[in-house]
């Protein structure tokens, strides 16, 4: 019975401590899972919150691209406006009052902050604050490095406080320049109110630092100015040398740094960071971690209690981890539809462009063709009224049995069909829209064809036309039907300017180099000197009827083609101009 007894005992003595064992080895087990559950939920948070930033930070850069793209256009095209060139080059007060008046009335539809025009010693001059108390006019920004760079490079950028409004903005400057001389320079300045507002009810923090690491546009007011890291003095004394922040200190952001991740108090951010449009310039995006951190802990806490009693744990994990890479490869797939849709935006854009134009060029022939018409009806209408005399002859030689005479009407007959058939073939080229194919084009056809469409003109007006140069196989690169198109509108110029003329007269002379000079030159009273300067701007006309579209439409053509359409002086005492193209 003893030994019994101590069997027992030895039975479940071992029993015992087997039990401890697997328990020791199922809570050792469970340690194991929840240190990796922990661990993966760590990592999980922190991936997740890195998309969350990552995608806030390219939707952010992709508005602000759109926002610097449309400011930007602002002072390119005022480059080009003469007003501001007559002002810039020491125009009087009424031309001065003008420019202020634009400017404010441009600012407004733009929601441009401020437009202003600075002189090449530095002072403004004209601005579309002009009625306000803290207006630009007569303020010397000759110190601001925007003003050098461009005055020097053509063109600069700087975010900066305003030295007279105290308010922060993008400052966007381009030079003026008139025959080779700089006359000033014109700014517009940015300010992105509006959109620090959208980022504001954004729930992550949204901000853009500059080249020197300092927060220049934010989703938080308290960082505005504040910087990534300390800058060191020299730095600081260039910034304010160039008042760019006025007596601000510079102070760096209460968040410290580890890698991706920024602490500030008890809040723990992940950052994604792009570049953006601005010299030097970044977007950041902070995600905090904490919602991703409960949501991946409570998961993990529940894996935990899962696994160690059920295998599903482990599916579920599984599962947790396929859903996890599917919603990746949606949210990737989701990029890639987005990148896909602005790419077709951006070509459906261009080819609307191109369609416009185009449609501006075929109204440009149309509108040619209506005076060309009542012509080509009158060189119609000849050979018809001979065709009918002739076919009456041969008919009667045939009544006579004479059916040599009336082959030989007959073969008249085809002639004049000939002849007919080459008019109307000619004006249905012309008018006929199609897209535009560059190839090899020879000249003289070309010019044969713009003299028939406007042959009857020439011949109501008595108008002797020269042609000079071998134009027999000289072929150029261009579009044959936009080519003649320059041509007939040239012609139809020159014909208009010989009104009233004894002896109208048109030269169309033809040099062969490296390129083909084409030029048509008039006898007529010539160009208005107040017209010469502006001869291929839109809208602007010497002519009582015209639209001013004309020239501007045939020198774009001639540009397409790699050449240019320039004003000459006539060799016969008028108006000249020289069509150059590419030769094939």
């Amino acid at each position: 019975m003893a030994e019994a007894s101590s069997s027992d005992d030895s039975r479940f003595a071992g029993l015992g401590r087997r039990l401890v064992w697997a328990t020791l080895l199922a809570l050792l087990l469970l340690a194991l899972i929840a240190v990796a559950a922990f661990g993966w939920a760590r990592d999980h948070a922190r991936a997740e919150s890195d998309i969350a930033a990552g995608q806030q930070a390219r939707s952010a850069a992709s508005r602000l691209a759109g926002e610097l793209q449309k400011f930007r256009l602002l002072p390119l095209v005022l480059t080009e406006y003469p007003e501001a060139h007559r002002v810039l080059a020491g125009g009087d007060a009424a031309a001065v009052r003008r420019m202020n008046s634009k400017l404010e009335l441009l600012a407004e539809r733009t929601d441009a902050a401020v437009i202003y025009l600075i002189g090449r010693d530095g002072v403004t001059i004209a601005a579309s604050n002009w009625r306000r108390p803290q207006s630009f006019v007569g303020q010397n920004y000759a110190f601001r490095p925007y003003f050098r760079d461009a005055m020097a490079k053509g063109g600069a950028e700087l975010f900066a406080l305003g030295t007279v409004s105290g308010r922060p903005g993008l400052y966007i400057a381009r030079r003026v320049e008139e025959d080779g001389r700089t006359l000033g320079v014109i700014v517009v300045k940015v300010e992105f109110d509006r959109l620090e507002a959208e980022w504001t009810r954004q729930p992550l923090t949204t901000f853009v630092t500059d080249d020197h690491g300092v927060v220049i546009i934010t989703s938080r007011p308290d960082w505005r100015f504040r910087t990534l890291a300390p800058l060191d003095e020299k730095t600081r004394a260039a910034i304010r040398a160039a008042l760019q922040f006025g007596n601000l200190p510079l102070t760096a952001l209460p968040p410290t740094r580890d890698g991706a991740t920024w602490t500030g108090g008890d809040i723990r951010y992940r950052e994604a960071a792009v570049a953006v449009p601005m010299p030097g310039a970044r977007l950041h995006a902070f995600q905090p971690l904490a919602p991703a951190e409960a949501s991946a802990n409570a998961t993990a806490r529940t894996a935990i209690l899962i696994a160690f009693i059920l295998l599903a744990a482990l599916l579920i994990w599984v599962f947790r981890a396929r859903e996890k890479r599917r919603l990746q490869e949606e949210a990737r797939h989701m990029l890639e539809i987005e990148v896909a849709a602005r790419t077709a935006d951006l070509v459906d854009a261009n080819r609307r462009f191109r369609s416009a134009r185009e449609e501006l060029a075929q109204a440009s022939r149309l509108g040619s063709i209506g005076q060309i018409t009542a012509g080509v009806a009158h060189e119609i209408n000849q050979p018809v009224a001979a065709i009918r005399g002739f076919a009456e002859n041969a008919e009667t030689f045939l009544d006579r049995d004479d059916p040599a005479k009336a082959r030989e009407n007959l073969g008249i007959i085809v002639s004049l069909t000939e002849r007919i058939g080459a008019i109307i073939s000619e004006l249905r080229t012309f008018a006929r829209r199609s897209t535009p194919r560059t190839g090899p084009v020879e000249i003289g056809p070309v010019i044969d064809g713009a003299l028939l469409l406007v042959g009857d003109r020439i011949r109501e007006k008595d108008v002797t036309i020269e042609r000079i140069g071998a134009e027999h196989g000289l072929c150029c690169v261009a579009d044959r039907v936009r080519l003649e198109q320059i041509l007939v509108n040239l012609l139809q110029n020159a014909l208009d300017a010989l009104d009233g003329r004894p002896d109208p007269h048109v030269r169309i002379e033809t040099l062969a180099g490296d390129l083909i000079a084409i030029s048509v030159a008039d006898n007529g009273p010539g160009i208005a000197p107040d017209l010469t300067d502006n001869l291929f701007t839109p809208f602007v006309t010497g002519k009582p009827e015209g639209l001013g579209l004309g020239l501007g439409i045939a020198r774009d053509i001639a540009r397409e083609f790699g050449g240019a359409l320039v004003a000459t002086t006539s060799p016969i005492g008028g108006a000249a101009f020289q069509l150059t193209v590419p030769r094939a």
